[in-house]
């Protein structure tokens, strides 16, 4: 059988690294999209950068010419478009750029297939977004759920959305959108909360940060692992029909349950006292002994109130479960949580021992 070629979009991303890794045990041969940049951003994919079958292409989601010929050079079977400004906050101090990104940028991808007349041979997957849902009319969502977008990034993923659905009636084209909810892991950026949250944790457990700052606590997420959703992507590609999919776990969690149990798998043990912008979490019990009882180490920040914020994502998954036959619960939201305090003790504990190292070598003052 003929070697499938899949051209992924955001490969430097923490989605494009793990469905890189997918595809390549599948056998298939990987082409990346980067963009140039002096800063080295790939820590994600560095491992299987210089292995056979995986290869990396500079063009951008803005540059409808650099698309148009790389998907004439690569001659893809399948594209995953994972590539977006992708945090909501920052949609609003960006929106333009967001909108011409996430928005435009999928419009973009469709017209290079068609352009290089690959429309009835080239499977496109769209990674919607469960922000779409914003203010939601109704629990659980699926994929019938009416959309409320509630931010520029919803705003922008919306028009992704529609473009293929048009594309998919009008040209006859394979294209299709996993609606993906909230989905985490260890290669998850910095700035998303989930994150922040785990590394918060594991450097008050080690005595390097005195307090972390959330927004909202009471915000509802359904929040699953992204080494199974890349997965569900694929499954997507090789079912019969292209349709679109929810893609989430069914379970759903408040940003306190992230914290709580995040600071649980950190040693520390935390009570909540105080409503809304007073709220705090408090230390109950620690074994760690640089962290002492009666210690906040939660505080609440008007700064990480978003202008409007959804509150109460939860998923239908059971169509991507009947249809798919994917199992949305292979990792658990313990689990998951778990996994990323783990990574993040172990990070910090080598940044600081680096650190400890060049002080005392001079290196740095």
């Amino acid at each position: 059988m003929k070697q499938k070629i899949a051209l992924i979009t955001g490969v430097t991303g923490q989605d494009g690294s793990y469905l890189s890794e997918f595809l390549l045990g599948k056998g298939y041969e990987v082409h990346g999209i980067i963009r140039r940049s002096s800063v080295d951003y790939r820590e994600r994919i560095a491992h299987l950068e210089g292995t056979p079958h995986f290869h990396l292409h500079y063009a951008d989601m803005s540059d409808s010419m650099s698309l148009v010929k790389l998907v004439g050079q690569v001659q893809p079977d399948e594209i995953y478009n994972l590539a977006a400004q992708s945090h909501v906050q920052v949609s609003f101090d960006a929106p333009e750029f967001t909108a011409d990104v996430d928005a435009v940028g999928v419009l973009r991808i469709l017209e290079a297939v068609r352009t290089n007349h690959l429309e009835k041979t080239c499977k496109i997957y769209q990674a919607s977004t469960s922000e779409l849902y914003g203010k939601v009319e109704e629990v659980p969502q699926s994929e019938t759920t009416p959309f409320h977008p509630y931010s520029p990034y919803a705003v922008a993923k919306l028009y992704g959305y529609w473009i293929i659905k048009e594309y998919r009636e009008a040209y006859n084209m394979f294209c299709c959108s996993g609606i993906l909810f909230n989905h985490e892991s260890e290669r998850r950026g910095e700035t998303f909360v989930t994150r922040k949250i785990t590394l918060a944790a594991a450097r008050i457990a080690q005595g390097l940060q005195d307090c972390l700052y959330l927004g909202n606590l009471d915000s509802l997420r359904d929040w699953g692992y992204a080494k199974d959703y890349v997965e569900c992507m694929w499954l997507i590609l090789q079912h019969e029909t292209p349709e679109d999919f929810v893609i989430a776990t069914g379970v759903q969690h408040t940003v306190r349950e992230f914290a709580t149990l995040a600071f649980h798998h950190a040693g520390i043990e935390l009570r909540w006292e105080g409503k809304g912008i007073d709220e705090k979490g408090i230390v109950v019990e620690s074994r760690e002994p640089r962290v002492k009882s009666g210690q906040v180490v939660v505080a609440v920040s008007p700064d990480f109130y978003r202008p409007t914020d959804v509150v109460n994502l939860l998923g239908d998954p059971s169509k991507a479960k009947r249809e798919l036959g994917w199992d949305p619960q292979s990792t658990s939201f313990e689990q998951l949580v778990e996994l990323m305090v783990k990574h993040d003790m172990q990070k910090v504990t080598r940044e600081h021992f680096n650190l400890a190292e060049y002080l005392e070598k001079g290196i740095v003052k």
